[in-house]
């Protein structure tokens, strides 16, 4: 039996190499805050949802096949609130079954019998929620799914399973046929069928069983009770050994449907917490792999931020089909770490089957997002800032493909104005070049302003919006980058207001 909830034709892989640059992507975009909202305090679900976000898919159809199964669980949270725990207090229950620390065919047999009632037991509970509920989902994985259960679990299984486990307790003793080799010694044990097992009492009194031989063991003949012990450990060898693998495969069964379904439920417990203090969610539209960049939507916002505030966050409309370059330039402290922050995780839970954070997206997908964002300085003083970020810009370019996205904040600004535009130039261009998608945010103004010079059909100038009053509204709309830095900002916090407000650049 398989669950398939998170892909069509395979088992979601819990132990699957993360990315090379994952420690980056949960440091900058801040990731544990998205993750621990997931988690609901559930250190499973925690390491669920982290793999899941950074395993990204990059095929639209396996996007939209999570999508779909999410939407079911969303229209319906309770029935798989109770998979998840059947699926759990499964595993949990088959560890509570005594395991011998001696390993004989008896004590394996014996466990593996208690350890499969028990689990027909929540299996039957498995099936009774399919029948119950099937019909109310439409995802292809949830049709799927139930189809299995109804198929695989029907009454002739259980009916099946419970007559031989009734037949392996061998409450009338063990019936092995053997051959005799050489020396007379037993080969070729073959655990037997009672011969009156499918007989009534009556039967039993009144037919006439073949002749048969028969000895009985000393009460204190420890030697003949071990000789006889090793007997029936030879005849039921291979049906304890059979039955063990069964269970395994009824454990594996729960095993993957518990850890495809916590990456549903890390899900649920987010969407609950954004939607719960009114922000939007939405499923993004994936577009495949192209030489056109595609990327548009409205309300766009930080989740992690939300998470962090009582209040809602202000959201951004990004219109930038067709523009590999987007340059985003402002005043501190006026919402562009922050937009940035939400394109790449907006990316990250569009190719892992999510929904998003904003009334509507469009997105291509990407072969990888690597962020370049400020460090603060080397206390160890191995290096200088500017050889830091070179270092590991470095790292990146050997990690980068064509259709990846790189995110840089606030980069190459370690030296003077003129060298880290030079250097974030040359660099920018030769991403371009290579088909790489490039957001920067940025207080160079000889870099932004080069490039909007440059006039490229390709690319798209954002700027942060700030009141003269110094007052920042934390959106983003099209626009020239500006040539201050706006100093007088400071000078009212530290002075008080000044008379002339654009005094101070």
């Amino acid at each position: 039996m398989k669950a398939f909830l998170m892909s069509r034709d395979r088992d979601f892989d819990l132990g699957s190499a993360l990315p090379p640059n994952h420690h980056e992507l949960v440091q900058d975009l801040e990731l544990n805050t998205l993750f621990d909202a997931m988690a609901a305090e559930d250190e499973f679900l925690f390491t669920v949802a982290k793999r899941a976000m950074l395993s990204s898919l990059a095929d639209p159809d396996a996007i939209n096949y999570r999508q779909q199964i999410l939407g079911d669980c969303l229209r319906h949270p309770d029935v798989i609130r109770t998979i998840y725990r059947i699926a759990v207090d499964a595993i949990a229950g088959e560890k509570k079954i005594y395991r011998s620390i001696f390993y004989y065919p008896a004590a394996v047999l014996r466990r593996s019998v208690e350890a499969l009632e028990f689990f027909v037991g929540m299996l039957k509970e498995l099936r009774a929620l399919s029948d119950e509920h099937a019909e109310e989902f439409s995802s292809d994985g949830f049709t799927e799914f139930f189809r299995m259960l109804t198929k695989e679990l029907g009454d002739e299984y259980f009916a099946t399973i419970n007559m031989h486990l009734k037949q392996l307790r061998f409450r009338s003793g063990v019936l092995i046929s053997a051959d005799l080799g050489q020396g007379n010694k037993g080969t070729n044990y073959v655990l037997r069928k009672p011969r009156h097992e499918a007989k009534g009492w009556l039967r039993r009194i009144t037919d006439k069983d073949h002749p048969s031989y028969s000895f009985t063991i000393a009460d204190r003949d420890d030697a003949g009770l071990r000789a006889l012990s090793e007997l029936a450990d030879r005849g039921v060898n291979l049906v304890a050994n059979a039955l063990a693998k069964s269970t395994d495969h009824i454990l594996s069964f729960f095993t993957l449907l518990r850890t495809e379904l916590a990456f549903y439920i890390g899900c649920l417990n987010l969407h609950e917490r954004l939607t719960g203090k009114g922000e939007p969610a939405c499923f993004p539209v994936p577009h495949a792999l192209s030489a056109t960049p595609t990327l548009n939507g409205s309300g766009l916002y930080d989740p992690c931020l939300s998470l962090t505030l009582p209040d809602h966050v202000v959201g951004n409309d990004i219109a930038a089909d067709g523009r590999s370059l987007v340059m985003i330039t402002g005043a501190n402290e006026g919402g562009k770490s922050t937009f940035l922050r939400s394109v790449g995780l907006a990316q990250l839970m569009t190719q892992c089957g999510m929904f998003v954070a904003a009334r509507s997206l469009h997105v291509v997908v990407c072969e990888g997002v690597f962020t370049h964002y400020k460090r603060e300085e080397d206390a160890t003083m191995h290096s200088g800032k500017l050889d830091e970020e070179l270092s590991r810009m470095s790292t990146i370019v050997d990690q980068l493909n064509p259709n990846s996205v790189v995110l840089f904040n606030e980069s190459f600004a370690a030296t003077n104005e003129r060298e880290g535009s030079e250097i974030a130039r040359q660099i920018v261009h030769a991403l371009l070049e290579k088909g790489i998608r490039v957001l920067f945010v940025t207080h160079l103004y000889d870099l932004a302003h080069g490039f909007y010079e440059q006039a490229l059909p390709t690319a798209l100038f954002l700027r942060a919006e700030r009141h003269p009053d110094g007052r920042r509204t934390f959106a983003l709309s099209a626009g020239e980058p500006a040539p201050t830095s706006y100093g007088e900002d400071l000078y009212r916090r530290v002075f008080g207001t000044t008379s002339d407000p654009g005094a101070v650049r």
